[in-house]
């Protein structure tokens, strides 16, 4: 399956094997985010990051996402951060 994309959540999201790596939207604000899926697991480690914020859609908080403005991603975070979702999403077993 590999790599793949979809639009959905407003934005483009990439999937590794059917499972969420991250996502890209621009706001009615005008600014650009980042949806990256870290992981249960990892979401406390990403949001001692300082540019990390909960993800939250309606009034639910999304366990495992972190939001990151496109001003607070330059090359090296965005590496830090895909390295960080796609050891998450290469432990899920693949979806059809």
């Amino acid at each position: 399956m590999g790599i793949s994309e979809k639009r959905m959540m407003g934005g483009q999201c990439f999937f590794l094997n059917g499972n969420m790596l991250c996502g890209a939207r621009r706001h009615k604000d005008g600014i650009g985010r980042f949806i990256f899926r870290v992981g249960k697991a990892n979401e406390s480690f990403a949001m001692k990051d300082s540019t990390a914020e909960a993800v939250i859609h309606g009034t639910q908080k999304l366990g495992g996402f972190v939001r990151v403005d496109e001003n607070d991603c330059d090359d090296n975070a965005m590496l830090r951060w895909l390295k960080l979702c796609l050891e998450h999403a290469a432990a899920l077993p693949a979806k059809d």
